[in-house]
């Protein structure tokens, strides 16, 4: 329960800190361009909101946990006072003039933006005057357009705001790896200095690889580090492989469908760089504990089976979780057994020496001037990586790895790390800056798109086009987050 709420505090706060300043961006350019911004929600508000805000005559007025303010809309009465229908049977509704409202109604002073605290956290929004959005206002879109609207706005003012989210999102994500390249710089294994050699998926030993092989070069390039090996494997698709095997040269061959096979198998880490299992912290009242284990420790044998690699000694607890075992461990360079009740998920509750610690890395520090570029290019590296990924998506294994906020969840790390939590937001704030420049209705990318045919045509879509378009959009994209986090459910009971 603990690493569950450290992570929804972590993803909450992350998302919270994306969406805020996505929507800011929106709100910057609309200011900028004089347009009014009626609303900024950090989360979803239904019904009511956390907190409510505006600054009315000069004086900042909050409502705590109230209900939302009505739209300011009425049905409209013909000259005999009976209220209009339209063709289809619905009330006509009207805008209700600004000097009939009270002088403490929020709705008589649209110029200033209401601020406010929703209660759903899985988003946040920006309500600009004149924009067919999610708000779906179209008794406003029936009027004719003002000056302070965002329809009254030339195509070259209406762009900036639309991808003014974008912009800052993926601005973000550079200023942020600037910033973690700065505090806590650099820091990878080479492949070469992997001395106890890689371990492998089932789906990689499947296609030739042994445990214990070095990666030497993919595709006749030698590769520095791990992330290469994914990126040039899983993304680029590249099939020729060199490793080194007992002090030989093997080359393998990738089958075409191979990417495929790795989403198939579900297998999120298909190589990993292999270490001795030693003991770094044991906690208090851990299956460890309990066995009298120490730091130090080095785990040898499980049950009288020989074996000290980290991933060999997981598997093997791993398949005999929630049961007693004999634990063969060296201390102080004598053989010691001791008997240990593991955990339901076949865990020892130690924390392990980090794989670094056996292996020469290499570490780079930036100073201030140097990690800006940096920051720069390993943002520019993360949304080339992300689209080049973004392909399968479209294959039948790609899709059943769509994940919603779970999947998202797991990412982060199960204990706080600041170092962690930000490389995620930034890598989060590139995801969300590419999502939503995708051309689809009700995303930025689908606006832009309009904007582009009106730049062509000269001639803007029509408010109801737009209108339905907005609504296929939202359809579509609801029926994507209730996909991606069905697949999440999915697996958390049947996986």
């Amino acid at each position: 329960m603990e690493t569950f709420l450290i992570r929804a505090l972590q993803l909450i706060l992350s998302l919270s800190i994306l969406v805020v300043l996505h929507e800011f961006g929106h709100f910057a350019f609309a200011r900028l361009f004089k347009v009014r911004v009626e609303k900024f929600y950090m989360f979803f508000n239904p019904n009511f909101s956390l907190v409510r805000a505006k600054k009315i005559n000069g004086v900042w007025n909050f409502k705590f946990f109230a209900s939302n303010i009505p739209t300011n809309e009425r049905p409209k009465k013909d000259s005999d006072g009976d209220v209009m229908h339209d063709t289809k049977g619905k009330p006509i509704m009207e805008q209700i003039p600004l000097e009939e409202l009270a002088n403490d109604d929020w709705r008589k002073y649209p110029d200033n933006t209401e601020w406010g605290i929703g209660w759903l956290p899985l988003g946040g929004y920006c309500k600009i005057s004149g924009m067919v959005d999610e708000s779906m206002d179209v008794t406003q879109m029936n009027q004719e357009p003002q000056h302070w609207e965002y329809r009254s706005r030339s195509v070259w003012q209406r762009l900036p705001i639309i991808v003014g989210g974008v912009l800052v999102n993926f601005i973000l994500a550079m200023v942020i790896y600037a910033a973690v390249l700065f505090t806590w710089g650099e820091e990878y294994l080479p492949l070469k200095n992997a001395k106890y050699g890689l371990q492998f998926s089932q789906t990689m030993q499947n296609n030739g690889f042994r445990n214990g092989d070095k990666i030497v070069k993919i595709d006749g390039l030698p590769v520095e580090q791990k992330a290469d090996v994914v990126e040039k494997l899983l993304i680029e698709g590249k099939q020729t492989i060199t490793v080194s095997r007992d002090s030989q040269l093997i080359d393998l061959k990738l089958p075409d469908n191979f990417a495929q096979k790795i989403l198939a198998s579900g297998e999120t880490d298909f190589v990993s760089i292999r270490f001795p299992y030693v003991i770094d912290e044991v906690p208090a009242d851990s299956p460890a504990q309990k066995a009298k284990l120490q730091q130090g420790d080095s785990i040898v044998g499980i049950n009288g089976k020989p074996m000290n690699m980290y991933q060999d000694i997981v598997l093997g607890l791993d398949n005999a979780k929630n049961t007693q075992i004999q634990l063969d461990y060296v201390r102080k360079g004598q053989t010691m057994q001791s008997e240990v009740k593991l955990s339901e998920d076949g865990r020892l509750g130690v924390i392990p020496v980090s794989p670094y610690r056996f292996m020469s890395t290499i570490s780079i520090k930036y100073g201030f001037f140097e990690s800006i570029p940096a920051g720069i290019k390993l943002g520019w590296n993360r949304l080339s990586s992300y689209v080049k990924q973004f392909k399968l998506v479209f294959t039948k294994e790609g899709s059943k790895q769509l994940g919603g906020f779970g999947s998202i969840g797991k990412m982060f790390p199960k204990v706080w790390d600041w170092e962690m939590f930000w490389q995620l937001t930034a890598l989060l704030s590139v995801i969300l800056a590419f999502m939503n420049f995708l051309p689809i209705p009700a995303l930025d990318g689908g606006y832009v798109l309009f904007l582009i045919y009106e730049m062509i045509t000269r001639h803007k879509p029509s408010e109801k086009f737009l209108e339905y378009a907005q609504t296929v959009g939202m359809m579509l994209l609801f029926a994507l987050l209730l996909y991606a986090n069905g697949n999440d459910l999915f697996k958390a009971i049947f996986k």
